[in-house]
């Protein structure tokens, strides 16, 4: 049905203009709609009736324009599905020509280029955010909330347990905080979650009746599930888990392209995922080694008093090549004996770290063999030998028993420094055992020197960390055996842990910031009034 009216002027109506192919509205100064051609008429059935409601956008940019208003962009707007720009064209009698032309195709392409745009931007996002974290627990959390905020309603990140029914699991709702429990479950039970956990392709969400996710899998309070989606977290080598993606009944069901992207978030997130729980892994399998490669806390044995410092090169963590140990002996002959050992592998770091829990753990082992000291040497001299490295080391050996009031050393040195004697009166003096380093020549003659300590003697034993150190006021000063000696004086009559305290501060604080090797020292004092009652055999 024409609606066109009287009075309308030729130039808003020109020829052709009834069968051009854009929709077309002429509009008078009040609004009116004085003229419609075909493709208007086929665009907007009601306009036979004289109603924009349709395209009452147009009316509110014919308003705006008839007051002067002109404008920096084209008018846009929609008819039912479709999108199109309005073209005012200006009359003399006030009236406007509108002409619609279609857009959609481009509405289309803008949109779809805005959504990869911010699906590039929230996969950069779970790759930030998620490789910056290395708890697995804090993975899943920032998994479920940043899927659960951008693809659905709900997220649930499934993980591995440690017992085939023991499932960790995070749910989040939309604008919620994540939740974290573990259940007693089956997953296989599940359509297409047992299949995911164990990295199989996903099964298509028409597939999954959405009714059938189980009580578990469902936010508290998030009510009956419309859509559900269940893929894979894919980690290195093994499933990182899997993600089920929950929407609400009467909201849109996943599309293919959803659940695509999906799988691509569910790549990035399973990627830091299986990092994060591969990191924790190695961090507790670190943990457990280094309690038996970091030296051990000493305490009064026998009536006898221990203390050891340790402070590893700052060029590595905190193990080195350095090392001290004192293990009791089962008493013979009603004489409780200790064997106390201080240690020094060639290089430092991780891999002199792992030859000195192999020779302390060889120490250990010929703990039977404890009271001959060159036969000890021989065997761990034969052991270092045959592996395949080129490391060497030195040690200090004292087997230690109490005899009365004083204190019996015997003392044997495979290489290294001799140990000092501090008298209670102040003396220092060197014991004079020598010998070869271990892990070289087939053989290693030692010699040993028997010692006895007197009530409040202590003697001392140390590594090269200590007399190499560098430091003092030019900074590249020896730190030196003298001023280890003038250390040790001042400490005379002191408990063990007070003289291993200070000899180790003083030669701290000699290096200052410059670099050093490994340190360790062991400090054996004879304590007044000690008795072999003292605890007896008991150190940790």
């Amino acid at each position: 049905m024409d609606i066109e009216r009287s009075g309308v002027p030729q130039a808003a109506v020109g020829r052709g203009w009834r069968h051009a192919p854009y929709p077309s509205l002429v509009l008078d100064r009040e609004g009116q709609i004085r003229a419609a051609n075909e493709s208007a008429h086929t665009l907007i059935p009601r306009l036979a009736d004289g109603v924009l409601t349709a395209v009452d956008w147009v009316g509110h940019a014919h308003e705006k324009f008839a007051r002067g208003v002109r404008f920096d962009a084209p008018v846009s707007g929609s008819v039912g599905t479709r999108s199109f720009e309005a073209h005012p064209v200006g009359h003399d009698d006030g009236s406007v020509t509108w002409w619609l032309v279609e857009d959609t195709d481009a509405r289309l392409a803008r949109e779809a280029l805005r959504l990869e745009r911010d699906r590039v931007a929230l996969l950069g996002d779970v790759s930030s955010v998620l490789l910056t974290s290395l708890n697995p627990e804090r993975c899943m959390m920032i998994t479920a909330s940043l899927a659960a905020e951008h693809l659905a309603d709900a997220a649930v990140v499934v993980g591995i347990g440690s017992a085939r029914r023991d499932v960790p699991t995070t749910r989040c709702v939309r604008g919620g905080t994540p939740e974290s429990r573990r259940f007693d479950v089956d997953v296989d039970a599940v359509v297409g979650l047992g299949e995911a956990m164990r990295g199989y392709p996903p099964v298509p969400s028409r597939w999954i009746d959405p009714a059938g996710a189980p009580a578990w899998l469902v936010p508290d309070g998030f009510g009956p599930v419309g859509s559900m989606v269940i893929t894979p977290l894919p980690g290195h080598g093994v499933p990182a888990g899997a993600l089920v993606l929950l929407r609400r009944v009467g909201g849109p069901a996943f599309s293919e392209d959803e659940e695509a992207f999906a799988r691509l978030f569910a790549a990035r997130a399973g990627t830091a995922t299986s990092s994060a729980r591969l990191f924790s892994q190695q961090a507790t399998i670190t943990e457990t080694l280094l309690r038996d490669l970091l030296p051990p806390t000493l305490r009064r044995v026998d009536g006898v008093e221990y203390a050891g410092r340790y402070r590893p090169s700052p060029d590595t963590e905190r193990v080195g090549g350095d090392f001290y140990d004192v293990h009791a002996l089962p008493a013979a002959g009603g004489r409780a004996e200790v064997l106390a050992v201080v240690g020094d592998v060639s290089g430092k770091g991780l891999e002199a770290a792992v030859l000195t829990g192999k020779i302390r753990t060889t120490l250990q082992a010929l703990l039977p063999l404890a009271d001959d000291h060159q036969r000890v040497i021989d065997l761990l001299n034969g052991a270092l030998r045959s592996a395949h490295h080129t490391r060497f080391a030195t040690f200090v050996l004292a087997s230690v028993s109490r005899i009365g009031r004083h204190v019996r050393l015997r003392l044997t040195s495979a290489g290294h420094l001799p140990p000092l004697i501090v008298r209670a009166d102040g003396e220092v003096r060197s014991v004079p055992t020598t010998g070869t380093l271990v892990g070289v020549l087939p053989e290693v003659p030692c010699t040993s020197v028997d010692v006895a300590l007197a009530p409040d003697d202590t003697c001392l034993l140390y590594t090269d960390g200590i007399v190499e150190a560098r430091g003092g006021a030019l900074g590249d000063g020896v730190f030196g055996e003298d001023r280890l000696r003038r250390a040790l004086a001042s400490c005379a009559g002191m408990p063990a842990d007070a003289v291993a305290e200070h000899v180790h501060l003083v030669a701290e604080q000699w290096s200052g910031a410059n670099g050093h090797d490994d340190m360790a020292l062991l400090a054996i004092t004879s304590p007044r009034g000690g008795h072999p009652s003292d605890e007896p055999g008991r150190h940790t």
